[in-house]
Formats: structure tokens, C-alpha cells, sequence
């Protein structure tokens, strides 16, 4: 179904206000560490499902990269890759009560029903930043989440940082510290920094160090980039709103690149943050590498 006019010029107001936190605590934590936040989002009719499976089907026909589904039943540890793709989302999205599905809307931004909403929400968070944020951030979106009854969002790590904001519905978010390295061993983040998202494992034994975030409309979570968690949703359907940012500096997520392949010669490298100079030294070799590469398949392809 295409958008009408009269729909975008009769789109309820946004809050005047969409976050609410506590200013010194934000400015703080953020990027640092998990802190609970409030917002005003949770009655607007844009995150309602009638107007959730349009912007669904507009995806699916317009942007179907920006649309990952999947269905089945899922525990903590499952990998992505292992759970079923093989169904009709809009048949699955009808039928969410029963269907154990779950939905992730990337960029919805680039949907000309969603675009006024994401422009308040980033210019409020980055406000709430300070500094010289803008300048830092290489990309933004907002993603909506679309989960069926009791579904498990399984034990990840995400590239970005984001507020994740609980919309409609109940569910338990189980946040791990990134630091931990009996939770998050090196090599895994090794891994997942160079070739495999799946990498992270869950290791249920460790599942007493995670803190739990209660999720309700109108509330939400602060979560830092590589923070591993895993959610749980309750018996009701819900939609929750993720507000995220990449950043410029790649010279932490090169380390951990540089530090893959040297692990793989047989030495065991130092984790980023030990040694600025040693830091700088490998994600330097590693950049150049990486252009050296582009270059010489540049050149292959030029020369047929």
C-alpha cells in the first residue's frame, strides 16, 4: 500500500520531548556503559501493527535488504544462521500471535512515513550527547523489532550502540558486560569484528552475571557497542524502537581485525587498549593491508 499525502500532512504530532534522562548520567555513560532512559513514544500511531505491516510490505517490496525475518522456536544460544527463513513474512506477520516470529526493520528511516520521526529522535539523542557528536558518527537509523509471544532473541553483539526503546508489550533484556572476557573472550570478538557475526557464545553457566532490564512501554536501555545480551519476550506481542549509531573511529574494531590474523600465525596479540602505540601501529598495518587489497583486485578487474 503506497502512502498517501493526506496521511503524511495528518501524522500525529510528535512529543515535544522524546527521551527522558538523567542529563549528567547520559553524558557520562553513554558509549561506557547500560543505563535505563523513559520516552513519549509509546501511543504513536506509527508503531501501531496496522501501520507496522505496511511499512513491512513497502519494505519487503522497496528495500527487502532492510528486512530480516525469521520463525521457530529459539534459546539463548542459537545462531541466526540456524533458524528458519523459509515462510511468507506478511502470512507470518498476520498471524504474529501464533507464529513465533520475529521481525527487524532496518533503516526505516528511508520510509518517507518514518523519516520526520527518526530526524527528532537522532537530533534529541545527539543533543542529549553534547559535544562534538556529529562529527563522530559515520552512520544512523532506527530499527523496529516486531516480536510474536514468548519468542527468545538470541545471545548476540551488535556494531552499533542504541537506545533500545520497549514500545508495545513486556519482555526481559539480559545485558552482559562487555569487559568480561570469561563472557566475551577475545577471540570472539576477534571474529566477530572479521568475518562472522555469529561468532559470540552464550555460555549459560555465566548467565548469573547478566543484569536484567525490565521492558515496558515507555521505557528503555542504553546499550554500548559489543554489549552481548539476549532477550525474552513475554506472552504479548511487541514492538520495540532501536535508535543507533556507528561511529567514525575504526581504529578499535581494526585492532581486533589485526589481531585475527595475527592469532591465526600462532602468537597471541595484546587486546586493544594496553598500548596506544602498539594500537595505532597494527590498525595502521591493517588499513593499509586492507587498501593494498582494493587496490590490486582494482586492478585485476581493470585489466579483464
Amino acid at each position: 500500500m503506497d502512502i498517501s499525502l493526506d496521511s503524511l500532512v495528518h501524522e500525529a504530532a510528535l512529543p515535544d520531548k522524546w527521551i527522558d534522562a538523567d542529563a549528567s548520567v547520559f553524558r557520562a555513560c553513554f558509549e561506557r556503559k547500560s543505563f535505563e532512559v523513559a520516552h513519549h513514544m509509546a501511543s504513536h500511531p506509527r508503531f501501531q501493527l496496522d501501520h507496522l505491516m505496511e511499512l513491512t510490505e513497502r519494505t519487503l517490496r522497496t528495500r527487502p535488504s532492510d528486512l530480516y525475518y525469521d520463525m521457530g522456536d529459539v534459546v539463548p544460544g542459537q545462531k541466526w544462521k540456524d533458524t528458519n527463513h523459509a515462510f511468507s513474512p506478511m502470512d507470518a506477520l498476520s498471524q504474529l500471535e501464533d507464529s513465533n516470529a520475529w521481525f527487524i526493520l532496518r533503516d526505516a528511516q528511508k520510509d518517507p512515513a518514518y523519516t520526520e520521526l527518526y530526524r527528532h529522535a537522532i537530533a534529541e539523542v545527539k543533543d542529549m550527547i553534547g559535544g562534538d557528536i556529529e562529527s563522530k558518527i559515520r552512520n544512523e537509523e532506527i530499527i523496529i523489532f516486531i516480536t510474536s509471544p514468548k519468542r527468545v532473541t538470541a545471545y548476540h553483539i551488535d556494531r552499533e550502540c542504541n537506545f533500545i526503546l520497549q514500545i508495545h508489550g513486556e519482555k526481559d533484556l539480559y545485558l552482559f558486560d562487555r569487559e568480561d572476557r570469561q563472557v566475551l573472550p577475545e577471540v570472539e570478538i576477534e571474529r566477530f569484528w572479521t568475518k562472522d557475526n555469529n561468532a559470540p557464545n552464550y555460555r549459560p553457566e555465566l548467565q548469573d552475571r547478566a543484569q536484567l532490564y525490565r521492558l515496558a512501554p515507555g521505557n528503555g536501555v542504553h546499550v554500548p557497542v559489543n554489549c552481548p545480551h539476549w532477550l525474552k519476550n513475554d506472552n504479548n506481542i511487541s514492538v520495540t524502537l532501536s535508535v543507533n549509531f556507528q561511529f567514525v573511529d575504526s581504529m578499535r574494531k581494526d585492532v581486533y581485525r589485526a589481531n585475527y590474523y595475527l592469532r591465526k600465525l600462532g602468537l597471541n596479540p595484546c587486546p586493544p587498549g594496553r598500548s596506544a602505540v602498539r594500537d595505532r601501529a597494527k590498525a595502521m598495518a591493517y588499513s593499509t593491508a586492507q587498501s593494498a587489497q582494493r587496490a590490486i583486485r582494482s586492478a585485476l578487474h581493470r585489466g579483464g
